[in-house]
C-alpha cells in the first residue's frame, strides 16, 4: 500500500464520519440537554424542596431558587442553554404542582412554548 492509498481511505472514513456519524452525535447531544434539564427541575421540586421544607417548617416557599442549592449536587441555577431556571411557589403554583414547581424555558429561552420543561408536567406535549 502506498501513502496515497492510505490517505484516500482516511479521507473516505472522515467523510463518512462527518456525514453520517456527526449529525447523529449532535442530535444525541441536543437530546441530552433536554434530559439534563428535566432531571434538574425534578430534583429541585421533588428532592431539594422537601429537604428545604423540613428544615424550614416556618416558611412555605424559599425566597429564591438558590436557597435550595445546599440540597443539590449541582449548584448551577441555569439550564443547559444558559437560561435561569424559574421557581413557582405559593400563589404562582400551577395546577397539578404540589408545594413548589420549577421550569426551564427550554432551548428557545421563551416561556410558554413547546420546548418548556416543567417539573409538574411529566408528559408535556405541544398543544
Amino acid at each position: 500500500m502506498t501513502l496515497l492509498e492510505i490517505m484516500i481511505v482516511l479521507a473516505i472514513l472522515a467523510l463518512v464520519m462527518g456525514l453520517v456519524v456527526g449529525p447523529r452525535v449532535m442530535k444525541m447531544f441536543g437530546e441530552s440537554k433536554v434530559d439534563i434539564a428535566r432531571a434538574t427541575v425534578q430534583k429541585f421540586a421533588f428532592e431539594a424542596y422537601p429537604s428545604w421544607s423540613s428544615s424550614h417548617p416556618d416558611k412555605s416557599c424559599p425566597d429564591k431558587l438558590e436557597d435550595l442549592n445546599e440540597y443539590m449536587n449541582n449548584k448551577d441555577i441555569k439550564d443547559p442553554w444558559g437560561n435561569p431556571y424559574k421557581m413557582l411557589c405559593g400563589q404562582n403554583l400551577p395546577a397539578g404542582a404540589k408545594g413548589m414547581a420549577v421550569l426551564s424555558d427550554g432551548e428557545d429561552g421563551k416561556p410558554g412554548t413547546c420546548d418548556d420543561i416543567e417539573s409538574w408536567d411529566k408528559d408535556h406535549a405541544c398543544k
